[in-house]
């Protein structure tokens, strides 16, 4: 019967046509995976770049901003207590370890100064590693970068005035300068030579 082996042969050319077809489509998609997961990769490099850049950055600002919050702190207990102490006749006294890298706020209630009673006590902090204190000098010549340097108030003001010297973690210098004359407390970025040695009796306290 030739119209049915017609028929059939047509049939076989249709399905091979269709094989062949999903063959080269299958191809194609495969073709366009591979390109689709390559842009997804480098996609996702870029992405892992600009969030490592960004990291680092906050990273930076952090570190930059623990250590002005720290020495923020510092200056904030050493103006409360000049201006506790101006505005009654209770004594306060700032201890400065530099050993242990930490001050104390304290009130004075009792006369031996050597002795620190857990009353007394107001603020206790630790400096970190971003934030370190250097040496602390004071306006009469007396220097130490290893002891405990102590700040007192009365009344009249600070007994004595001075520097602090901190460093950040990039080892760059910050002064805290001790105004007995004015009082003030100021934060200045370097470090800061104290003028000349004065007496300390200037100030009664």
């Amino acid at each position: 019967m030739p119209i049915c082996r017609a028929q059939m042969l047509f049939d076989v050319h249709k399905i091979e046509r269709a094989e062949s077809d999903t063959f080269a489509g299958a191809r194609r998609s495969g073709r366009s995976g591979g390109f689709t997961f390559i842009e997804l990769v480098i996609a996702t490099v870029i992405i892992g770049l600009f969030v490592a850049l960004a990291q680092l950055r906050l990273f930076g600002l952090l570190r930059k901003n623990t250590f002005r919050a720290q020495v923020q702190e510092f200056v904030s207990a050493m103006r409360m207590a000049v201006m506790a102490a101006a505005e009654s006749d209770r004594r306060y006294e700032v201890i400065i370890d530099l050993a242990e890298q930490s001050f104390m706020l304290r009130q004075i209630t009792s006369p031996d100064l050597s002795e620190v009673l857990e009353e007394e006590i107001i603020i206790e902090n630790y400096f970190s590693d971003d934030c370190r204190v250097a040496y602390v000098e004071f306006d009469d010549g007396d220097y130490t970068n290893e002891d405990r340097a102590k700040f007192r108030a009365g009344h009249a003001g600070w007994q004595y005035g001075g520097v602090i010297v901190f460093l950040d973690s990039d080892e760059r210098p910050h002064s805290v300068v001790v105004n007995r004359l004015s009082r003030m407390i100021v934060l200045k970025e370097g470090e800061i030579r104290l003028l000349e040695p004065k007496a300390r009796d200037d100030v009664p306290f």
